[in-house]
């Protein structure tokens, strides 16, 4: 029998576009599934019960159950650590490799990993998020070795109404933020559809754009052990990072 490649996803709970996008991106690998576990997340804002809904035991009992799956990697499929900070990621996989004994990621960490792969240091940021969390991502990632030369966000304190953005909305943001020639850019929460955007766009402006679902879906491939690079149609990311 051939080998399954399974990989287990932490999924905030008013979230609709990272399970259907990246089901979409292994739709063409038999071997290859994806598996979702979810937990409450229904705000994005500073206030404290926004906060509280990223405590680690709701998301480490969702990795349990994942665990159930004999998945191969867990990966957090979000990136309440852009404005959390990169520790909050960095504690939380290795709470969930202690828990599980299975390798684990985040949509975070994997970005970081790729910037630095790629040698990027100056980066435009597309997000859907309210000014306070904006004005806590770019100071942290600044912190990683990062700088952001150009940003766009929409406002909104979501988490459901992030999946409702229009592909001529991310398009445009895309577009202004291309105009301060960014080494990369990255569309930066897992709720909005940019995925499906990223290769038209990259031929179009001849820039790296990293989706936030496209690079949860890079590392857990590679924590699996499957070859990133049998993802086809999804972007320079599947192609060019080792």
């Amino acid at each position: 029998m051939t080998r399954r490649t399974l990989l287990g996803m932490l999924t905030p709970s008013s979230n609709t576009i990272l399970e259907p996008v990246s089901s979409a991106m292994v739709a063409a690998l038999p071997d290859v599934s994806v598996h979702f576990g979810r937990f409450r997340v229904t705000e994005i804002s500073l206030d404290q019960a926004a906060l509280g809904q990223f405590a680690y035991e709701p998301m480490l009992e969702a990795a349990s159950l994942l665990a159930d799956a004999r998945v191969q990697a867990i990966c957090w499929n979000g990136t309440s650590a852009s404005w959390l900070g990169l520790d909050q990621d960095r504690a939380l996989c290795a709470a969930i490799t202690e828990r599980t004994g299975i390798e684990a990621t985040s949509s975070v960490l994997a970005l970081v990993e790729i910037f630095r792969l790629t040698g990027v240091e100056r980066f435009g940021l597309v997000t859907p998020y309210l000014d306070e969390i904006q004005e806590r991502i770019v100071p942290n990632f600044r912190k990683e070795g990062f700088a952001c030369v150009a940003e766009r966000h929409l406002g909104d304190r979501g988490n459901f109404s992030f999946s409702e953005v229009s592909a001529a909305t991310l398009t445009a943001m895309v577009r202004e933020v291309a105009g301060a020639k960014p080494q990369a850019i990255t569309i930066l929460c897992t709720n909005l559809k940019g995925a499906p955007l990223v290769e038209r766009l990259e031929q179009e402006i001849g820039i790296p754009i990293y989706d936030s679902v496209a690079t949860a879906l890079w590392s857990s491939l590679r924590l699996a052990g499957a070859d990133p690079r049998r993802v086809q149609g999804w972007g320079r990311l599947f192609r060019e990072v080792a």
